[in-house]
């Protein structure tokens, strides 16, 4: 059955449905709305995608991305150097910088070590995080790592990894999240949640 829209329109979703979060359905939905609003959507869009392609650098210390190497974050001498937060991936850096808890560093892997998706160390940024961690005003590295089987794997090989080294390792606690209600959760996090559990 022929496609009921154009190569062009065709290809803006398929090219859309390729982000996170989307999919073929929601990109057949967002495709219209864009067209629709060409001037006020499509067309900024189609520039700060261009801009972006242009401009954008991955930051050769820490690996976050932005249009200056290096990066804003390790550019700003306002920031804790003896700290050093080490993510997957560039959103969960975002993430916390939204979050604001910390003013500290941070340290971007590329993601986790996995057997099934073929990832391995030589895949992470691993020798950077070494080389960083190594410095003398690091005194401590948190592993703000997912709490996932990949995650927690790869947590473990940087604890080995750093283990020679005099910093502090730790990581993101685990369990239940602020306004949760223990019934709404799974065993896992009910579980974590009482291991580690704190003095009140």
């Amino acid at each position: 059955m022929p496609s009921p829209v154009g190569p062009e329109i065709e290809r803006l979703i398929q090219l859309l449905a390729r982000l996170p979060g989307l999919g073929p359905r929601s990109a057949r939905r967002a495709a219209p709305h864009l067209i629709k609003k060409r001037e006020q959507l499509l067309a900024p869009l189609a520039e700060a995608v261009r801009v972006a392609a242009e401009r954008v650098v991955v930051c050769s210390s820490c690996g976050n991305v932005d249009t200056s190497d290096p990066c804003a974050i390790c550019a700003d001498a306002r920031r804790d150097p003896s700290v050093l937060i080490v993510v997957e991936d560039v959103s969960d850096l975002w993430a916390l910088e939204r979050a604001a808890v910390m003013n500290a560093r941070y340290h971007v892997l590329g993601g986790v070590l996995s057997a099934l998706d073929g990832v391995r160390p030589e895949d992470l940024n691993l020798d950077g995080l070494v080389a960083r961690a190594a410095a003398p005003e690091v005194k401590e590295v948190i592993l703000a790592l997912n709490a996932t089987v990949d995650g927690q794997t790869t947590a473990h090989y940087i604890t080995d990894l750093l283990s020679h080294l005099p910093v502090k390792i730790t990581r993101l606690a685990h369990g239940v999240p602020v306004g949760g209600e223990l019934d709404y959760l799974d065993e896992g996090t009910l579980s974590a949640a009482i291991r580690q559990r704190t003095t009140f």
